[in-house]
Parts: structure tokens; sequence; C-alpha cells
């Protein structure tokens, strides 16, 4: 059985919210792998060992690392009830100008790109569309929406169990957003890794499938192995 240390990283916000919950269940069936856990929406390097396992959100820029595609993430836009109760609900993307925007702060690290399509969609010609408040992590943002502070785009894994959350402009999605189960070359053989990343398949397959959820994708290779060197096409 597999056994020993493995130091998992994640982003902050899809480490918190989601993976944390499943670690129960995985140290229930593993119990002699010692996992740590470090969030951190900056990429450790795996070549220098900072950590054994990443999950990206975006293509691993590194040399040498094994690359499997996790699930597509999808963002929609989300609101309070109460800040809908004082500022009125927007009924086409013109009209966010008018509303509070909660977006990401300013991190030259985040390897998320548009993160903060947001501000951008929709925008009125010729008009500059400032958000109101900005958090440099998905969860801090979450609690200030729940808040009633204002408006943000929110990833699919932060809100499908959120009930006080009014989903807004349902049309509008945001860019997806690739995951990527990552590990070294050189960790390829480990039975450690191999369990976890089975788990966390099993985990993102009973995630919802509805049109515009977190989605998993499900190409491999003909072996069933991980996909190394590029991404692989949905």
């Amino acid at each position: 059985r597999a056994q020993g240390a493995l130091v998992v990283t994640a982003t902050v916000g899809f480490g918190t919210v989601w993976l944390a919950p499943h670690l129960k269940e995985f140290h229930e069936r593993y119990p002699k792998v010692k996992l740590r856990l470090v969030l951190d929406d900056a990429e450790l390097d795996l070549g220098m060992r900072q950590a054994d396992v990443a999950i990206r959100m975006s293509l691993p820029r590194q040399p040498d690392l094994i690359q499997r595609p996790l699930l597509s993430i999808t963002s929609r836009v989300w609101a309070a009830p109460d800040y809908l109760a004082r500022r009125g609900e927007p009924k086409k993307a013109q009209d966010l100008d008018r509303h509070s925007l909660i977006i990401y702060g300013k991190a030259p690290h985040t390897s998320i790109a548009h993160i903060n399509w947001l501000t951008d969609v929709g925008i009125t010609p010729g008009h500059h569309r400032e958000a109101a408040i900005e958090i440099n992590n998905i969860v801090g943002i979450h609690r200030a929406v729940r808040a009633g502070v204002g408006i943000a785009a929110l990833p699919d894994y932060v809100t499908h169990n959120d009930t006080e959350l009014v989903n807004i402009l349902p049309e509008l999605r945001g860019p997806v957003i690739q995951a990527y189960f990552v590990y070294p070359e050189e960790l390829r053989h480990s039975k450690r890794i191999a369990v976890l990343r089975d788990f966390l398949l099993e985990k993102v397959a009973e995630l919802p499938s509805a049109d515009g959820e977190i989605k998993t994708v499900r190409r491999t290779t003909g072996d069933g192995k991980a996909v190394r060197g590029s991404a692989v096409a949905r």
C-alpha cells in the first residue's frame, strides 16, 4: 500500500474550498500517506522539490513535469439578495457599469488568465469600469459577496453548494479555466502520487455535470496514463 510523506500544493481558493474537505476520506483510505497541503497562489518549484504534486490552474511552465488534466472550471456572476435589494439587479452586462464590483487584487504571481473578466464584459465603449474593492483571494471575494458588498465572478467550485447567493446575468460565463494535476517526471512511479491522482479524479467525477457546471476532462492517452508535454484538447 501507498505510504510515506506527500507534499501537495494548490491555490488558496481551490485548496481551501474543494480539496481540503476531501482530505478526511483520503486519510481514511490511505492512513500511511502523510499528506501535507501547502496553499499558495504562487507556483512552487516542483523541480526543486518544494512540493511533490501541484494542482495548477494553467499549463506548467517548468520542463520535465507530467501533467494530467483534472477538471475544467467555469465562473459565473453572483450577488447577495441584500445587495440586490439595495442596488437593483443588472439586466444586461452594460448595467455592471453602475454596480459595485469585487475583483481579484493585483498579484503578479497569479497564473489564472483573465481572472478579472467581469471588468471588461459588455463594457460601454469609451468607459472604464473600475472595481469597488480588490481582494487577492477567491475565498475572501466569496465572503465579501455573501456579506452584500458587491457583485463578483466566482468559480463553480466555490458556489455549487451555496444556496444564499443569486446567479445574476446567467447568460454570462467567464473563460474556462483548466486545472492540472502535475508532478515531476522522476516521481512517475510513486504509489503515493498514483493513489492521490486516482482519488481526486474519482471526486471530480462526482461533481455536477450539467451545462456550465464544473466538468471533468475525460480524455486520456490510450493506456490511461497521464498526458505529458501538452494539454488535452476539449
